[in-house]
C-alpha cells in the first residue's frame, strides 16, 4: 500500500485517564468519529469529562460510545458532502450542550490515482469529502462561534498537506487546500476570539491505507512500475501508535495560544526542513531571472 499520511483506525482506547488543563468542561463536535483519529479523541474527551457531539455517515456506529459515556455523547448522523445535513447537525449540536468549544473536522480519505488516471468524479469525490465537507462544517458552526466569542476550529491535515508524492496527488491536492484555507481562516476569526488549528499527522498504525479506506482509480498500465515502488515503499515507515495523539490534542484545545500548525508524530518535521531546504534553494538559485520579470514596479490601488 503507499505510504499516505492520515487517519483512520478501529483501534480501540481503553481506560484513558488524562489530567485536565482546564477549569470547565469542553464541548467537543467531531466528523467521523467512528474509528480512527476521531473515534480516540473522542473518547480521550468523554473520559476526561468532557462532552462530544459525535458523528459519522452511519449512526450505528457510534452506539458503543452512547452504551459507555450515556448523555456526555450526542450521537449524530452525518455525511459532509451534504450541506444542508451540516448545518442542521452543528444546530442541533449547539442546542443539545448550549455551546460548541471545539470543532474538530477529522473526516476524510485518500484516492489512489497517478494525476492521468483520476476520472472527474472521482476527483470531485476526493474534494466533497476532504476540502468541500470540512468547509461547510466550518461554515455553519461560525456564526455560532462568533457570538459567543471564543472557541477552538481544529482540521486534521497531514504531513501531506506540506509535501507531495507521487500516486496520491489529488489527496494531496485536497490537503494543500484544506491548509490554504485554514492559514486564511485563523487571520479572519482571530478578533472573534477563535483559535485555529491544523494537525499534521504522519503515519500511523491505522487503516488508513487499508482497501475499506482507501478510494482506488481505474489503473493505467503506463505507471503500473511506480505505483509498485510507492507500495513497497510503505514497508519501510515506522507507523506511530494513533493513541498517543490523545494527549496531544488536548493539550491543543486546552492551551491558551495554540499553534496554527502542530505535526503529530516524529515524521512530519524532518520532512518540513528537507522540503523547505530544497524550495529555498531553488527560488534563490532563481532570483535573478525572478527579479528581472518585475520590470518597473509602481504602486496601484486595489478596488474591492
Amino acid at each position: 500500500m503507499p505510504p499516505i499520511r492520515q487517519s483512520g483506525t478501529n483501534l480501540p482506547v481503553t481506560a484513558i485517564q488524562i489530567e485536565r488543563h482546564s477549569m470547565t468542561e469542553k464541548v467537543w463536535f467531531i466528523t467521523g468519529a467512528s474509528r480512527g483519529f476521531g473515534r480516540i479523541w473522542t473518547e480521550a474527551a468523554l473520559a476526561r469529562g468532557d462532552k462530544v457531539a459525535a458523528t459519522a455517515r452511519q449512526l450505528a456506529s457510534l452506539d458503543g460510545l452512547v452504551e459507555r459515556y450515556g448523555d456526555a455523547v450526542l450521537p449524530l448522523a452525518l455525511d459532509v458532502t451534504d450541506s444542508a445535513q451540516a448545518g442542521h447537525v452543528i444546530a442541533q449540536a449547539h442546542a443539545h450542550f448550549g455551546r460548541l468549544d471545539v470543532v474538530v473536522n477529522n473526516a476524510g480519505y485518500a484516492l489512489v490515482s497517478a494525476i492521468e488516471e483520476g476520472s472527474e468524479a472521482d476527483v470531485r469525490a476526493e474534494f466533497e469529502t476532504n476540502f468541500f465537507g470540512a468547509w461547510r462544517v466550518i461554515r455553519a458552526a461560525l456564526p455560532f462561534l462568533r457570538e459567543q466569542r471564543h472557541g477552538h476550529i481544529v482540521g486534521v491535515s497531514s504531513v501531506a498537506g506540506i509535501v507531495a508524492g507521487p500516486i496520491v496527488g489529488f489527496y494531496h491536492a485536497s490537503k494543500w487546500a484544506f491548509e490554504a484555507m485554514h492559514e486564511s481562516l485563523a487571520q479572519e476569526v482571530k478578533d472573534f476570539g477563535i483559535n485555529v488549528t491544523l494537525l499534521e499527522p504522519g503515519a500511523y498504525a491505522t487503516d488508513f491505507s487499508s482497501q475499506t479506506s482507501l478510494r482506488l482509480a481505474a489503473a493505467n498500465d503506463a505507471y503500473a512500475a511506480l505505483r509498485a515502488r510507492v507500495f513497497s515503499s510503505s514497508g519501510q515507515i515506522d507507523f506511530g501508535d494513533p493513541r498517543s495523539t490523545a494527549q496531544a490534542v488536548l493539550e491543543i484545545v486546552d492551551a491558551a495560544n495554540p499553534p496554527l500548525r502542530l505535526f503529530l508524530g516524529t515524521e512530519g518535521l524532518p520532512v518540513a526542513r528537507s522540503a523547505y531546504a530544497e524550495r529555498l534553494a531553488t527560488w534563490q538559485a532563481w532570483e535573478p531571472l525572478s527579479s528581472a520579470a518585475q520590470g518597473n514596479s509602481r504602486r496601484q490601488d486595489i478596488l474591492l
